[in-house]
C-alpha cells in the first residue's frame, strides 16, 4: 500500500527553525523530502521509539545528519511527521529514555 508523507505545521516550523539556528544548506528541505520518500512504500522503515509496544507508535529516521531525528507515526494511509529535532539536544524526544 502507498501511503502519503505529510510534515505538521510544527515539524514544518521545527525544521525551518534548524535550517536557521545551525546554519543548514540552501537544499535542507529537498534533502529531508529524499529520505523520507521511501516510507510511502515502506512505512515501518524507521525504529520505533518504544520498542516492544502493542501499538506502532511513534517511530523515527536519522538523517540527513546524524545528530536529526525525525519522528513520525503511521494513520492509516498516511505517514505524519510530528517532530524534526536535534537528537543532542536534551529537550529532544529520545532525551531520558531508556536503550534497550
Amino acid at each position: 500500500m502507498r501511503r502519503r508523507v505529510q510534515l505538521t505545521a510544527n515539524a514544518a516550523s521545527q525544521l525551518d527553525s534548524l535550517i536557521g539556528t545551525h546554519h543548514l544548506p540552501a537544499d535542507s528541505r529537498v534533502r529531508v523530502a529524499r529520505l523520507l520518500r521511501p516510507l510511502v512504500l515502506f512505512p515501518e522503515m524507521g525504529a520505533a521509539l518504544e520498542p516492544g509496544a502493542r501499538s506502532p507508535g511513534l517511530r523515527f529516521l536519522l538523517g540527513p545528519w546524524r545528530w536529526m531525528l525525525i519522528v513520525y507515526i503511521i494513520v492509516g494511509d498516511r505517514v505524519v511527521v510530528v517532530a524534526i529535532e536535534d537528537g543532542r539536544n536534551s529537550n529532544a524526544v529520545t532525551a531520558g529514555r531508556q536503550r534497550p
